[in-house]
């Protein structure tokens, strides 16, 4: 029965997954979540039932538009295998319980704005306002953090933490970066968005080095860190508590 439920979990996120692809491509420049109805970015044609399976359509139509044969961007069914494979970790991880709801929440809101800033370079304030609301709602009813107040103290810190840096590195840090963290605090509290912090700088660090190694990146171009708090954040939420317990033991 188990084993049920992490399958129809993964196929939940699977389906989610596509969803958060158009959330992240639209509401960036303005458009509607809901109409006009998917299409192909290139040939504008409607997609029908057989072109939005997730994963599965990207396979068997070999990564290509049915009508048009363009290229699809290989982050569509990366996105969708994503938010399945989370979604299922998720619940093996937390199992049925109002913070596995929350946990749901905080990795769709990373996927979406994962999409949203490595595309255009902005973490919209409507996702940010929704999500925020909605993870709040939760950690003040059904899934508290302890003691009560932490998620206040988590957002605050949070917010103060990457406004430090945005001021000091003059710009560096985007504004939708900041307010980013300010929601992340709600769901994390203070002793976690601090870990946060620390391996999404990790992860930029890393990755903008690699990026400029192998020459996929120049020196001085603006890097999406939307991503990497992304990543720092699903690392925090899995095994936060391991590596609080590992630094506190080698020290």
């Amino acid at each position: 029965m188990e084993l049920f439920w992490w399958l129809y979990i993964f196929i939940v996120g699977l389906v989610l997954g596509s969803f958060f692809n158009v959330v992240g491509r639209r509401l960036p420049k303005g458009e509607s979540i809901i109409q006009p109805r998917s299409h192909c970015e290139s040939c504008r044609q409607t997609l029908k039932a057989v072109d939005l399976v997730p994963v599965l359509s990207f396979v068997i139509l070999k990564g290509k538009c049915r009508m048009c044969g363009i290229k699809i961007a290989f982050i569509y069914p990366l996105l969708e295998l994503i938010s399945g494979i989370l979604f299922s970790a998720a619940l093996i991880t937390f199992g049925w319980s109002w913070h596995f709801v929350a946990v749901i929440l905080l990795i769709s809101l990373l996927l979406i704005i994962t999409v949203s800033d490595m595309e255009f370079m902005l973490i919209p304030d409507k996702i940010l306002i929704v999500f925020a609301i909605l993870i709040f709602l939760l950690r003040v009813t059904m899934a508290p953090l302890d003691p009560w107040w932490a998620l206040l103290a988590g957002s605050v810190v949070g917010f103060s933490l990457l406004l430090f840096i945005a001021i000091i590195s003059k710009g560096g840090m985007g504004g939708g970066d900041i307010k980013l963290f300010a929601v992340l605090g709600l769901f994390f509290g203070v002793q976690e968005i601090i870990l946060v912090l620390f391996l999404s700088i990790f992860l930029g660090a890393f990755l903008g080095g690699l990026g400029i190694l192998i020459g996929k990146i120049k020196r001085g171009t603006p890097m999406a860190f939307g991503p990497d708090i992304a990543g720092g954040s699903l690392i925090t939420l899995f095994f936060g508590n391991e590596i609080v317990q590992w630094y506190y033991h080698f020290y």
